[in-house]
């Protein structure tokens, strides 16, 4: 059964500005940044050709903010995450050969084919966001217009065994690419109750590159603090990175401390509505 999605947002509505916050915690710094639903912003993903900065993409799409999206093979530069542009399939990582032929995958492939997006619908003359399973239909009388896939879902409850990130024999962990119990760098994007977007962006402590960040469980404990209701999961470790009135702030320190500037394939913006 999937929470209910956010509240219709349409035109004309008081004009809400954007909330950017840091919180300085004990193990990380987090950045938030909240688009509220009554505001003439729209958040909208993005993908490149191959990969680029989010400085770029900013530059590219006239953003205000951008955040670094879903998954994808740094190998090839192929998208392994959903994404759908204006209505159009724009990425499909069943076309992602190294994805595909990989033996270790296989078993999980379905589970793959089917993680959570971050999903903007039109309904009438309104548009309205969710978070949903990839083969979930678009509910009535709503569009899809855009979508990108990462995952897993975080709220209101964490499901990364069947979308395929955790594979347990016997209660042993035998899969667990994300490092979902280490700590790490995380990016995620959230609803509210009332349609606003919210997105994170965890970053490491400089003084502790090996044991800062969060894992999953902090993360969601985290989002319960800013009064989400739905969040996922979204590509983080190396490619966790914010773009914000014309700075870039990274997720990820090397072990000397400093920043991992990673290109992307794919991001979320801020776009004057």
């Amino acid at each position: 059964m999937s929470p209910t999605m956010s509240p219709v947002s349409s035109q004309g509505q008081p004009n809400m500005p954007l909330q950017y916050k840091t919180y300085s915690l004990a193990h990380s710094t987090v950045h938030t940044l909240l688009i509220p639903a009554q505001s003439s912003f729209a958040v909208v993903p993005a993908l490149s050709e191959s990969v680029d900065t989010l400085d770029n993409f900013a530059q590219q799409h006239g953003a205000i903010a951008v955040l670094n999206g879903g998954f994808f093979d740094p190998t090839n530069q192929k998208s392994a995450s959903y994404a759908v542009l204006q209505g159009k399939l724009a990425a499909d990582p069943k076309l992602n050969e190294r994805l595909v032929n990989n033996p270790d995958l296989s078993p999980y492939l379905n589970q793959i084919f089917n993680r959570t997006e971050f999903r903007r619908y039109q309904c009438g003359s309104a548009f309205r966001y969710d978070i949903a399973l990839h083969n979930a239909p678009p509910p009535a009388n709503c569009q899809l217009i855009d979508a990108l896939g990462g995952g897993p879902r975080l709220l209101p409850e964490l499901t990364a065994q069947p979308e395929g990130f955790v594979d347990t024999v016997n209660g042993e962990v035998i899969r667990d690419p994300l490092g979902s119990n280490q700590p790490n760098a995380r990016t995620a994007i959230a609803l509210t109750q009332t349609g606003d977007v919210v997105w994170v962006m965890v970053a490491q402590k400089p003084e502790a590159p090996a044991d800062s960040g969060m894992t999953f469980t902090e993360l969601i404990a985290f989002l319960k603090t800013l009064g989400v209701e739905q969040a996922m999961n979204l590509d983080g470790g190396s490619s966790s990175s914010f773009y914000y009135q014309d700075k870039t702030w990274y997720g990820k320190v090397d072990l000397e401390g400093y920043p991992v500037q990673r290109p992307v394939k794919s991001v979320f913006l801020v776009l004057p509505n």
